[in-house]
């Protein structure tokens, strides 16, 4: 039996993909990519691979990576508009990029900053970068940043995008045990349809969604 998507929760599911170490199935509702439960790692094999991770604010090159979000979703805040940054990691640094823009920021990460009252606030954006890729419960917890997110919010999310089979049995990205949901631009559209948002994608790992008015 087929496990249910964990973005959508459908249960028209289907295998996709085999490798030495894991299943992936695919759901036919939202498209999403996922690795089955039986082959997660366990939450202390998870936090040993972040703990090898070394980003910093000092990385030139980090903050050219990150400016691929930045840029184009500052481009659509009003001035003082507060953020929250979710899954910061280890070293946070997009939060310290919007700050120095002007914008006052928050940081959540379930290992490194693990402040759930962050979670309780109202925020005019939300950005998560190299974050959804992670997450076991996708579906859950986007649902509860979107919940965060004033009318007009922006919810920003950079992941690299699955789009087609063929590629995706070469792909790097599935190879780091710590990637369990792969996104497509339809599996963007499916959540932003979900949840009343438009979407924009201004760069090719970039998606930003905006919540919509009544």
């Amino acid at each position: 039996m087929m496990p249910t998507c964990p973005l959508c929760a459908s249960d028209d599911t289907a295998f996709y993909h085999r490798d030495a170490r894991r299943e992936y199935h695919h759901c036919r509702r939202c498209a999403l990519v996922y690795v089955p439960p039986a082959f997660r790692l366990g939450r202390e094999e998870e936090r040993a691979v972040y703990d090898q991770h070394e980003n910093s604010p000092d990385d030139p090159g980090y903050r050219r990576f990150l400016s691929r979000l930045a840029d184009p979703l500052c481009e659509q805040l009003a001035p003082g508009a507060r953020g929250l940054d979710f899954g910061a990691g280890p070293g946070p640094t997009l939060s310290v990029m919007f700050e120095e823009a002007g914008h006052p920021m928050a940081i959540y990460d379930p290992f490194y900053a693990p402040d759930e009252s962050v979670l309780k606030r109202e925020y005019d954006f939300i950005t998560a970068t190299e974050v959804v890729e992670h997450l076991f419960q996708p579906g859950r917890e986007l649902a509860r940043l979107v919940a965060l997110l004033r009318l007009g919010g922006w919810l920003g999310l950079m992941t690299k995008r699955v789009t087609d089979r063929e590629a995706f049995t070469r792909w790097h990205y599935i190879l780091d045990p710590t990637h369990v949901a792969f996104f497509s631009e339809a599996t963007f559209q499916w959540l932003a349809d979900e949840h009343g948002m438009t979407v924009v994608f201004p760069a090719a790992d970039v998606a930003l969604l905006q919540k919509g008015f009544p």
